[in-house]
């Protein structure tokens, strides 16, 4: 029996590499779409793409009809000072990877895009909600998964928020906002995207993961194992 088919672009980075050990662990076979010279940094045990993950020609040439697409790639350390960044790469990516996906009737495309409305960061959130219209309007089967901060090796700076975000919850105009805007780690980033491809939607209207959810999945997966 063939193993389910999971493509990732931006499989080398902080969500892509776990991402990738996750789904090798349980039986997937992976796929990673990564940009030239950089397959040595691909979890051992993927398949290695090299190509343009801006070129739509490339990468409809190296997807596999009816598999996942999961989509990673974007700016790194993103700031306030990468505005063109963002449409040149975060943009440009997903609308090449989606307009890729449809011609490769992919199945499933999972996009991380980023909590929303905020009030900072606005020409990252502009982008990022371009991407979401994008695959909104593209027909395919999509789930979109909303952080705003994922902590984990390296990324434990806005733990010293905490106690804010504690504060805001008590105040009850400020209660959604912060529960939107809440920090996840990449624990439940990775078990969230793991259930995201174990039960794609069934309809073609985009499914959307906010903070909340992207918690909850991890008390799920402990709850099922005990």
């Amino acid at each position: 029996m063939t193993s389910p088919s999971v493509m990732i672009t931006g499989a080398t980075g902080y969500l892509g590499c776990a991402l990738t050990a996750a789904l090798i662990e349980r039986g997937y076979d992976v796929c990673a779409l990564v940009r030239p010279g950089t397959a040595g940094r691909v979890v051992r045990g993927a398949h290695v793409s090299e190509l343009n993950v801006l070129s739509e020609d490339e990468l409809f040439h190296s997807l596999r009809p009816g598999s996942t697409l999961v989509h990673l790639v974007g700016t790194a350390h993103p700031n306030p000072h990468k505005a063109k960044e963002f449409v040149n790469v975060d943009l440009a990516s997903v609308r090449a990877s989606a307009a890729a996906a449809i011609r490769a009737n992919i199945a499933h495309f999972i996009y991380v895009s980023v909590a929303q409305p905020a009030p900072v960061m606005q020409a990252y959130i502009d982008v990022r909600a371009a991407g979401e219209k994008t695959l909104a309007d593209s027909g395919l089967k999509v789930t979109i998964l909303r952080p705003w901060y994922v902590l984990g090796p390296a990324h434990w700076w806005p733990l010293f928020l905490l106690p804010l975000y504690a504060c805001a919850r008590l105040i009850p105009s400020a209660r959604d906002t912060a529960r939107r805007l809440g920090l996840v780690t990449r624990g439940q980033m990775i078990q969230a995207l793991l259930q995201s491809v174990e039960t794609p939607p069934d309809t073609s209207t985009p499914r959307i993961l906010e903070v909340p959810d992207i918690r909850r999945s991890q008390s799920q997966q402990a709850s099922r194992s005990k």
